[in-house]
């Protein structure tokens, strides 16, 4: 390739600096050279040595005046780690244990003077307190629901509130409101975007900044290396050259291998390694297989399986098989079968089709075995035969055998393994060709000759390593010393030892090596380095390897070590070595330094900075193009064009000496392996391929080159590039060593909404304290905030010795990464920064005034164009009912019926007809009623009531009995005295504490004048447990009806007006607020009629009730529905499941039933509890194929995933697909919609919407399933005979469209007719009760449900033929979350959250002073409560667009839930607050 002399090419000698000012200040040309070469000669001062460590503490210290509180998080005591300090990483695993003042003294010289490393940001005094938890503070009263989890709680505490409202007395609120004031300091303007806004997905608009810098210079061109001379007398090939040594010189030393001591274990000569690579090969080419069918071919793969310790087995092998012409394929050890990694490399021999092994010895014996002496398949691996390649397990070659050596050529020689950034592993084909080539350029770069002696400490299996130590040594007879990695565990000064003691001319080794040698260097005095003439670094173009070369060349420069000798190079899996320093004329003036802005670097441009800036990035040079190859840099995205002088850019290097396919992947290697560069006007620069090296530079002055990072370690964030080096760098500068291990620190990116997020993970020294660590973690945000103007999403430290580790100790990168996602990493702390990095959410929406006019947007039954979402059940007036049992009141025209007279009229007409029938957890019959049982022990009540009680009409009687028969022969009793009953939950006899004041609320609430209940309740309600929760002098007369009177009562009361009271019905809702409401008896009679005419209930009917009789529909289906409809009501307590959680299912199936009525808690008890016994069961003779109708009821939203797991759970057992389906009522009204296969087939229609259009629009919008957040409803039921239902705008009382989004009205002859209230709340009672609509039809008076929802019609018809509409309840308005202008139900959230990992069993959100708080109830060990918090944030922010502000970790039971399954969350937010919960873990998202 003919190169065009360009501005870079020096006509000087490469060795001596020059400036070439060519453009503006501004260019790369401007790269001082020179001016710190000086420094560089002469022992440099120790505050000089690090300029990274400098600006680090420089900007911390920045930081010291603003101190940033962040609060620290909470953890529980059993959760802190405490490891005793023997728990350090040796130094292969990135450590060294060394003394206080030892480590001071490493601190000093390596990383600027102590003075500047002691800046510390504390948080405040109240978030270091609490970082430790006591242990039982707890257990009791903290926890807000006890083990049955079906009880009401009232969380009654009192605090102190600050005038913002927030409870000053509580450590979580302080740490709350510590984190809301350091939420609202500044943050960096967000990326510009904006909303599409009609029904169109939301759209995220990122506009490039005008300001960032972009690229000035002139177009660079190629860039060729010095020719390569071949000498006369290198060898034609490798193997031609082992036969001359082998021949020639047989005594010669080709390698030495070390012990664990130091001492040398085995010299391998070159007359020994020929001898037994021939061996090698002869008995894999003639001993393997048959004559006819050998095993193996010239051609074919097969795996070099080494340890590191064993070098000269590797290379006897690796020689065996090219002189065999069989493809060696060198991978490492498999310990065991989980090993990180271990995997990909299987499916890399399982795509090469290797079927052999070749191995040592001593491997073979130490691989895992199968108890048949077998070796196991590895996970992912082919099957392989095992071949030992020892010299007593071979057979000798005949004496006319001989190897065919022939001339290099086009035939691979080698597979290397590359491993990339998802953890897939890659296999480049070298071949022979490149091979000696390659060979060839390093000899005529590194000046080797003949018997020179090289130490090398890098894996000899791959990269530089393999190259330097295996191929070039014996092209060129040199020596080579081996130092395993087991020895640099026990002594990382030894290579400097072997170079001393060996006289070694050169030595190959990492930055890390270097960095171990000066930790564990004690002034030892017979060091001398004088011999060195080379000391390659491997990892030399890592922009951080310059901190350890200047730290190393200041320490050992007094024992002989000359600054020139130090030669940084580059290479890649794909173009082997891509640059390496040439050792210098002694005495010459070191090479120059590239001082770069890293702002200008993350725009991908050269911007030369001073040593004095903060944010800088200082570069040495990798040397020039190696010999006979050209050099470009192009643009690292999209077509290879050449990049400008001042931009970076991937280095690409054309030469024979590269790598040539990723084998068996075609367009991969097309893609890297065969690049055709062109200009900016599109013309190639070149006919020949060039190769990508996947590392990011440039061709700085001199044609020197500079490399900035490693496209595998590339993050975009924000459309800047960042490299995680660089990350890791800037983390480790502050205080380095003190709490993280140097080396185990890990960067990585995930993408979460629509961006890269950055993610570091380091592993924690065992010594350092909570509270250090935490300051550790803030003080790396600020540097990294501070140098590379980026947040860091997640911080997180893992106990020492945790990360999945690469062979050599590294740290594998794509394991830690999927760890972290999979929320498997354990990590002891983390630290979220959501609102300070996630800068592209959606703005915030502004609320539109609601200025419409009534009449511009209303026309006929039209809203907006749109028809008015209203709907209803039959008519009642409509319907006959031919029962019997009609003894009629007629009052102003309306059919009516009071239940006690139909209570008497059965007694008197069917006599004995069973109306209930309780089940004991055995499936029993604990008792039953008939009409004329019931009908007798009511009147003894009444009678019991008048005498002992003296109560009058109209007066009020708590029932305080569990689930069964005394409760409805109660309830009839006061119904029989003319008192009004209120049906209350009795205490938990094993937490009275927090369920007896519930009891007591409600009885004082009520204004009962007496308690009724059995003996037990009596005596617990007078116990010590009860004196000690609440009053219980103030308790009102407690009467015990085990006992009653024999006599009848004189006179059996009649109501005079249908509209007094029948009952009370107290409930505790699900925002933690208890609210009774008052029910009538005509509302009580038109509810039953409702019921009986949509469910088809006669008397000869059965129907099976699992609920809690307390409440709503539970407590009328329980008590109220068989005296009206006459038919047997088969009644089942929720608490007897606990015991036996197939008793609802078998009494359902033993009765026969048609109908049954169940709750989610008692459904999802089902499901969880006979989940694995459903063929048990069906052996046992469990059939539900004759159930028509399952109801859930509940007074919430339709639990879609719980009712389908529940239907294909038990589909087996013969339960049809549509028998399940649910109800849904409210206060106002206790039953709006029943669903029940009746003309109508149930329709359980699934549809979703997306979040933004559903509540921001109050528009629905239909979508398919799986679209982006779209969100799966059921239809609620089907709407009660009787039941009018309309869609109103909450806040203008206006009708809505069909398929708008607004609140749930409802107009029925069995609404509630009010609150019952102590307070006397007229306002809010005509508001919810007696409401009007603002314009269309504003006679009819509606009740508010409270409950958004929306209406749609369907294309099924209905039994009267009319089209069938279907109501879809979204969620109730009091709990909706008004977050960034838009609404938001806390169950969406939650489902979301708890999909994101198998150990969140339950989850609960409330809002904070505008922060999201999640709480998640964990089932596993507290060790994976940390996994948990970037899990969940990740989540929320992915599907919800919301930043989750902080993240709780409680045990399973802390979220405390209602009799019908329902989250009190607002109990648990005050729970929260009070700092009750006692909860594992507190993460607070910054």
């Amino acid at each position: 390739i003919n190169i065009p002399p360009t501005p870079y090419i020096n006509t000087h000698k490469p060795n001596k600096p020059s400036v070439s000012l060519v453009r503006s200040d501004k260019c790369l040309t401007n790269i001082i050279i020179g001016p710190r070469a000086s420094q560089l000669c002469t022992v440099r001062p120790r505050v000089e040595l690090d300029v990274h460590t400098e600006a680090v503490q420089a900007a911390l210290a920045k930081h010291k005046e603003r101190k940033m509180a962040v609060p620290m998080p909470s953890k529980r005591r059993s959760l802190v780690v405490q490891t005793s300090m023997d728990a350090y990483t040796p130094p292969g695993e990135e450590a060294f244990p060394c003394s206080i003042s030892m480590e001071h003294w490493i601190n000093r010289a390596i990383h600027g003077t102590s003075s500047t490393t002691t800046t510390t940001t504390s948080s405040t005094a109240s978030s270091s307190s609490s970082s430790t938890r006591s242990g039982g503070s707890g257990a009791a009263g903290g926890r807000l629901a006890d083990e049955s989890r079906t009880w009401i709680k009232v969380c009654v505490s009192v605090c102190v509130c600050s005038p913002s409202g927030v409870p000053v007395s509580s450590r979580v609120s302080a740490k709350i409101q510590q984190l809301v004031n350091t939420l609202k300091r500044p943050k960096r303007p967000p990326l510009r975007e904006f909303f599409v806004d009609d029904f169109e997905e939301l759209l995220e608009v990122q506009q490039p900044d005008p300001n960032q810098p972009k690229a000035e210079g002139a177009q660079m061109v190629a860039m060729g290396g010095e020719q390569l001379g071949v000498v006369t007398n290198w060898p034609p090939s490798l193997e031609a050259a082992l036969q001359r040594w082998g021949t020639i010189s047989p005594k010669a030393p080709c390698l030495t291998t070390m012990d664990t001591n130091g001492k040398p274990l085995y010299v391998l000569t070159y007359g020994k390694l020929w001898s037994r690579s021939v061996k090698v090969a002869y008995n894999l080419l003639h001993k393997l297989g048959t004559k006819q069918e050998p095993l193996v071919r010239p051609g074919d793969r097969v795996a070099l399986v080494f340890p590191n310790n064993d070098p000269a087995a590797f290379m006897t092998a690796f020689y065996g098989c090219l002189l065999a012409e069989v493809v060696p394929v060198p991978i490492e050890v498999p310990l065991t079968r989980k090993d990180a990694g271990s995997q990909q490399i299987g499916f890399l021999l399982g795509s090469c089709g290797v079927t052999v092994a070749l191995t040592s010895d001593t491997c073979h014996k130490g691989l895992p075995k199968s108890p048949t002496g077998e070796i196991p398949q590895f996970k992912g691996w082919p099957k392989v035969l095992w071949f030992v390649t020892e010299s007593k397990h071979l057979s000798k070659p005949p004496r006319d055998w001989f190897p065919h050596i022939k001339d290099a050529n086009q035939d691979n020689a080698y597979i290397e393994y590359k491993t990339c950034k998802d953890g897939s592993v890659l296999g480049v084909t070298v071949m022979r060709i490149a091979m000696l080539t390659h060979c060839q350029t390093l000899t005529q770069s590194c000046s080797y000759t003949e018997a020179e002696t090289i130490v090398n400490v890098l894996d000899f299996k791959k990269d530089v390593g393999l190259w330097h130590a295996i191929l070039t040594s014996v092209m060129n007879m040199m020596h080579v010393i081996s130092i395993p990695y087991a020895l640099m565990k026990v002594n990382p000064l030894s290579w400097i030892q072997k170079v001393c003691q060996y006289k070694a001319k050169v030595a190959c080794v990492k930055s890390r090596d270097m960095h171990w040698a000066l930790v564990a260097h004690r002034d030892q005095r017979d060091i001398n380095l004088s011999s060195l003439r080379m000391l390659v670094v491997a990892d030399g173009s890592n922009p951080w390897s310059i901190s350890s070369c200047d730290a190393f060349l200041n320490v050992f420069q007094s024992k002989g070590l000359k600054p020139e000798v130090i030669c940084p190079c580059a290479s890649s899996p794909e173009a082997l070595t891509v640059a390496i320093r040439r050792p210098l004329e002694e005495g010459s003036t070191p090479p120059a330094r590239g001082i770069l802005s890293m702002q200008g670097l993350s725009h991908g441009v050269i911007r030369v900075d001073t040593e004095e800036k903060l944010s800088v990035l200082t570069l040495q040079d990798v040397g020039s193009v190696m010999p006979g190859a050209v050099m470009c840099v192009v643009k690292p995205e999209g077509v290879p064009q050449l990049c400008k002088t001042d931009e970076i850019g991937e280095l690409c290097v054309c030469t024979v000496a590269t790598g040539t396919s990723y084998y068996g992947l075609a367009g991969m290697t097309k893609n890297t392996f065969e690049v055709f560069p062109v200009s900016n006007i599109g013309t190639p620069v070149s006919e020949f391929p060039f190769t990508r090296t996947g590392l990011l530079g440039f061709i700085g002055p001199g044609a020197l080159i500079f490399v900035a990072g490693k496209m595998d370690g590339l993050m975009v964030v924000g459309g800047r590039r960042h490299n995680a080096d660089d990350i890791v760098a800037t983390a480790l500068a502050v205080e380095p060593m003190k709490f993280v291990y140097r080396g185990r620190i890990a960067v990585f990116s995930i993408t979460v909404l629509h961006d890269e997020r950055i993610v570091v993970v380091a592993e924690q020294r065992p010594d350092s304290t909570e509270e250090d660590s935490f300051q550790w973690m803030s003080r790396v945000l600020q540097a990294i905030d501070s140098i590379h103007q980026v947040g860091v999403y997640c911080l997180a430290l893992v106990p020492s010795n945790t990360l999945p580790k690469t062979p050599l100790g590294g740290i594998h990168l794509s394991e830690t990464k999927q760890l972290f996602l999979e929320g498997a990493l354990h990590p002891c702390n983390v630290l979220m920064c959501p609102h300070t990095c996630v800068t592209n959410l959606p703005k915030p929406r502004q609320k539109q005034p609601g200025t419409i006019g009534p009449a511009s947007v209303m026309v006929g039954n039209l809203v907006s164009g749109k028809r008015i979402a209203q709907a209803s059940g039959r008519d009642l007036g409509q319907i006959e009912d031919n029962d019997q049992a009609r003894k009629v009141c007629v009052r102003g025209g309306l059919l009516f019926l009071f239940l006690s007279e139909v209570l008497q009229w059965r007694a008197q007409t069917t006599p004995d007809h069973v109306l209930y029938t309780l089940l004991n957890s055995r499936g029993t019959i604990a008792s039953s009623l008939t009409c004329v049982q019931l009908h007798k022990r009511a009147e003894k009540i009444a009678t019991m009531l008048a005498e002992r009680g003296h109560l009058q009409d109209g007066d009020h009687v708590a029932l305080v009995y569990p689930p069964g028969i005394d409760l409805i022969v109660a309830f009839y009793g006061c119904l029989y005295a003319g008192c009004v009953p209120i049906t209350v939950r009795p205490p938990h006899p094993q937490n009275i504490a927090t369920t007896l004041p519930t009891v007591k609320m409600i009885v004082e609430v009520s204004r009962s004048v007496c308690v009724m209940t059995t003996q037990l309740i009596s005596k617990l309600l007078k116990s010590k447990e009860a004196l000690a929760a609440v009053d219980v002098r103030s308790w009102p007369p407690v009467l015990d009806t085990d006992d009653l009177p024999k006599k009848k009562p004189p006179l059996l009361y009649k109501p005079s007006n249908p509209d007094t009271l029948a009952y009370l019905d107290f409930s505790v809702s699900t925002t933690g607020m208890l609210a009774g409401v008052k029910m009538s008896h005509t509302a009580t009679s038109a509810f039953c009629r409702s019921i009986k005419l949509q469910c088809e209930l006669y008397p000869s009917r059965e129907v099976a009730i699992c609920l809690d009789p307390y409440c709503g529909l539970g407590f009328v289906l329980w008590c109220l529905c068989s005296v009206y409809s006459g038919h047997q009501s088969i009644l089942i307590p929720p608490s007897e499941l606990e015991v036996n959680p197939a008793l609802w299912l078998s009494a359902v199936s033993q009765y026969k039933v048609r109908d049954t009525f169940c709750s989610y808690s008692v459904m999802e008890l089902c499901t969880k509890g006979l989940g694995l016994q459903t063929d048990s069961l069906k052996s046992r003779g469990l059939d539900l194929s004759r159930v028509r109708t399952c109801v859930v009821v509940a007074e919430e939203r339709p639990r879609i995933a719980l009712t389908q797991s529940f239907s294909k759970l038990f589909k087996d057992l013969g339960l049809h697909p549509r028998a399940v389906s649910t109800s849904f009522g409210c206060r106002v009204n206790l039953a709006i919609c029943l669903q029940v296969s009746q003309g109508l087939t149930t329709s359980i229609l699934v549809f979703s919407v997306f979040i933004s259009s559903l509540f921001l629009f109050c528009r629905v919008r239909l979508v398919e399933r799986g679209s982006p957040h779209s969100l799966p409803l059921m239809e609620s039921g089907k709407i009660l005979p009787g039941v009018r239902i309309i869609i109103a705008n909450p806040e203008t009382k206006g009708p809505m469209g069909e398929s708008h989004l607004g609140e749930i009205w409802v107009h029925s002859g069995h609404n509630a007719s009010g609150y019952f209230t102590v307070y006397g709340d007229e306002a809010l009672q005509s508001d919810h009760f007696s409401s009007r609509l603002s314009f269309g039809d504003t006679q009819t008076v509606w009740a508010r449900t409270g409950y958004l929802g929306f209406l749609r019609r369907t294309e099924l018809t209905d039994a009267s033929g009319e089209r069938h509409d279907a109501l879809y309840v979204v969620g109730a308005l009091e709990e909706a979350m008004e977050l960034r202008g838009m609404r938001y139900h806390p169950i969406d959230i939650e489902t979301s959250v708890i999909r994101t990992h198998k150990s969140i069993t339950e989850c609960a959100v409330f809002t904070w002073t505008n922060l999201l708080v999640v709480v998640v109830e964990l089932d596993g060990s507290e060790q994976e409560a940390l996994d948990l918090v970037p899990l969940v944030t990740n989540v929320v922010l992915e599907e919800h667009y919301l930043i989750v502000g902080v993240v709780v970790v409680v045990d399973i039971g802390v979220i405390p839930i209602n009799s019908r399954g329902e989250k009190q969350r607002m109990h648990l937010r005050d729970g929260f607050l009070a700092d009750q919960l006692d909860p594992i873990y507190v993460a607070y998202n910054m």
